[in-house]
């Protein structure tokens, strides 16, 4: 599947109001991501960081959601999750061939 299939497959699972779709999938973005770190700072506070597979479950299913909102938020933007993925690819090439990974800054 591609990402552009999956946008499209979540796209149809999407229930809220339209004219509040970018506002809403923003929220949802930051309020699952909110949930994968909770669950990693559980298990540094509670397992020393030792995720178990119940942990690893959790996870890949909050990690799912983050998915989801990651890609009806680039609907809602008008934009294809797979050129998304291509220009993020693109941005972190040029900073390796720059060796500029490390530091600070959108633009380095």
């Amino acid at each position: 599947m591609t990402l552009d299939e999956y946008q499209n497959n979540c796209i149809c699972t999407a229930v809220y109001p339209a004219e509040l779709g970018i506002l809403y999938t923003s929220l949802g973005l930051c309020s699952e991501a909110g949930e994968v770190a909770d669950k990693i700072k559980k298990s540094i506070r509670d397992k020393a960081g030792d995720l178990d597979e119940a942990d690893l479950e959790g996870l890949s299913k909050e990690l799912g959601d983050v998915m989801w909102y990651v890609s009806t938020l680039a609907h809602e933007l008008g934009l294809s999750l797979n050129a998304v993925a291509e220009k993020n690819l693109d941005k972190l090439r040029s900073r390796a061939e720059r060796n500029v990974l490390a530091g600070s800054g959108d633009d380095r």
